[in-house]
């Protein structure tokens, strides 16, 4: 690691309190006193030399059941992933908690976005933040019993008998969903008027899904707004505990559903990276053409609903005809269409089918005059405008502040692009452009999304003319299932082939991840192994859970209206959001 980091910590608190930790992804890795980690972090945001800007993730570690653990004192790990762009590296701090019931500060007021995560820690482990501002349940129900993350908690439902509703426990869920404004932090009244308290979902067509947002109105100006989330929670980082590092592929898929393989590569860089596995080239190329080819279906998806938000209705049916020319192509390669889980262990699933090429081809010159057509229909219609432009406004500065990565944070003028700033999966080899904007407002996240497909196809169409040929899967003992014509040669590659199938890799001690630019945003999978066949915690890290905790903050001031223009523009997917 990078000796001024440590050096400079060292320098500041003392010798003493730190202590370094090697890490296979080599993410400088620093242990700190749990009493020392406020000030060791207002240091790293605002002091530091090259400073740690964006909070990008927070979570906790329950180590009580791990057979490995490096810090063998502490029951529970807390983990503070910081981003600083003037290095373009990322720093773990690592803060360890004794006891049943942790106890520890709140960093609310050092960055705004650790509001959400440290309530969702609390929600998932049960520790406690001291000083935050609304310590609540985020994702589980407000009636749960227990923190699912947990080890002693149950991981499957057969493990917690059978489910019946009885009279006294209907009557508390009904309790429990009794609106209170006080409880949201949220106040009934002014010195000079009555605020309306507004309910937009779980139903609404506008939320995209099972979202509920309860507006704090003053007339028709939005006062405050309160997303409330967990009603998609389908615990994918528990039951990334009890699947193998092999069978929990599929699951990644259906969490940014409209993503695809973009899901199976960020969660297996990750695996590969602990595993010290090396892809083929022709399988770097296959997965990079994927997955363009997901990013430009997802960026319709959110074209076609967003012109529909805001009064425009037969683009959707347009755009999606277009989507299904991809999944045209998906299917022809994968099998499969939304959920293809086609990726794997040290490559993909299969090698290219014959034809491939020729679809697409057909879809590279088929696209570009679609995309002009759609340019004149939304992005140059003045009502369009007049809705997206200065609406939802916010500045670079806020944008780090909040986590907002991808086209959301390219849109306030930042041309940071994981692909070109910290290449993964030989992204270094493409010619593209990085689409910016100016103003950070709905109509130059759109803009930004447009561009991007442009640039999709251009990688798309280097893939087509520049695929290598190879091997599409690594030989490497722990890729999963092994080239299956090599099992019929000789008996160690059969044995190799029959136990990961039955029971998966064994992935050695360590823990690492690796971060993408997914379709929404920056996306990874925080993994730690214990040597065994399933990983010991799956952390996964989204790009809209750090986005909808923005909305309020950029819907103030504004109007019902707006807040629709305003969800739209950030292109968020609910199980993006809650997994």
């Amino acid at each position: 690691m990078p000796a001024s980091i440590f050096s400079a910590l060292c320098s500041r608190f003392g010798e003493q309190l730190f202590h370094e930790q090697l890490t296979r992804d080599e993410t400088p890795t620093i242990w700190t006193p749990q009493g020392k980690i406020v000030p060791v972090l207002e240091y790293l945001r605002s002091e530091a030399d090259q400073p740690y800007r964006m909070l990008y993730d927070l979570t906790a570690i329950d180590e009580r059941a791990c057979k490995s653990k490096y810090n063998g004192t502490c029951e529970f790990t807390l983990v503070y992933h910081l981003f600083s762009f003037e290095r373009n590296a990322f720093l773990r701090l690592k803060v360890a908690l004794r006891g049943e019931f942790p106890v520890t500060p709140s960093i609310t007021h050092i960055w705004p976005s650790a509001n959400w995560y440290e309530r969702e820690v609390f929600d998932m482990f049960g520790i406690r933040f001291d000083g935050h501002p609304l310590l609540r349940r985020i994702l589980m129900p407000t009636t749960w019993e227990g923190h699912p993350l947990r080890k002693e908690h149950p991981a499957r439902a057969t493990e917690m008998g059978p489910f019946r509703l009885f009279p006294e426990k209907e009557d508390r869920e009904q309790e429990a969903l009794q609106f209170d404004p006080e409880e949201w932090g949220l106040r009934r009244q002014s010195d000079d008027s009555d605020f309306m308290f507004l309910n937009i979902g779980p139903q609404h067509p506008g939320t995209h899904g099972v979202l509920r947002i309860i507006l704090q109105l003053d007339g028709e100006d939005i006062v405050d707004a309160v997303p409330d989330i967990g009603f998609h929670h389908r615990g994918a980082e528990k039951m990334g505990e009890r699947q193998s590092w092999h069978t929990y592929i599929p699951y990644t898929d259906r969490i940014d559903y409209l993503g695809g393989v973009n899901n199976n590569l960020a969660y297996l860089l990750s695996v590969e990276k602990l595993a010290g596995i090396h892809i083929p080239q022709r399988a770097e190329v296959i997965r990079v053409m994927l997955c363009e080819l997901f990013r430009i279906a997802s960026h319709l998806v959110w074209y076609g609903t967003f012109a529909q938000d805001v009064g425009q209705l037969s683009p959707v049916f347009y755009m999606f005809t277009d989507r299904e020319k991809i999944f045209n192509i998906i299917e022809a390669v994968c099998g499969g269409r939304m959920h293809p889980n086609w990726f794997r262990i040290g490559g993909v699933a299969q090698d290219l089918p014959q034809g491939w090429d020729k679809l697409v081809r057909e879809f590279v010159q088929y696209f570009p005059k679609k995309l002009k057509e759609y340019d004149k229909m939304v992005m140059r219609n003045a009502l369009f405008k007049a809705r997206t432009v200065g609406i939802g406004v916010f500045s670079l500065e806020e944008a780090i502040d909040w986590g907002a990565t991808g086209p959301n944070l390219r849109a306030c003028g930042m041309d940071w692009d994981m692909r070109k700033k910290r290449p993964y999966s030989g992204y270094e080899h493409y010619e593209f452009d990085i689409p910016t904007g100016r103003n950070g407002d709905c109509y130059d996240r759109a803009v930004v999304r447009v561009q991007e497909m442009w640039e999709s196809l251009r990688i798309v169409e280097q893939c087509l003319n520049n695929m290598p040929e190879g091997p599409y899967k690594s030989d490497h003992p722990l890729a999963t299932p092994p080239v299956k014509q090599y099992t019929m040669q000789d008996i160690e590659t059969l044995i190799h082939h029959f136990l990961h199938v039955s029971w998966g890799p064994v992935i050695p001690n360590g823990e690492a991840m690796i971060v993408t630019e997914a379709t929404k945003g920056w996306n990874s999978y925080y993994l730690t192994s214990d040597g065994n066949t399933a990983p010991y915690r799956v952390r996964v890290r989204t790009p809209s859970f750090a986005h909808m905790q923005m909305v309020p903050y950029i819907s103030r001031g504004y109007t019902v209206a707006d807040l629709l223009s305003i969800l739209g523009a950030m292109d968020y997917v609910l199980a993006d959001i809650d997994r």
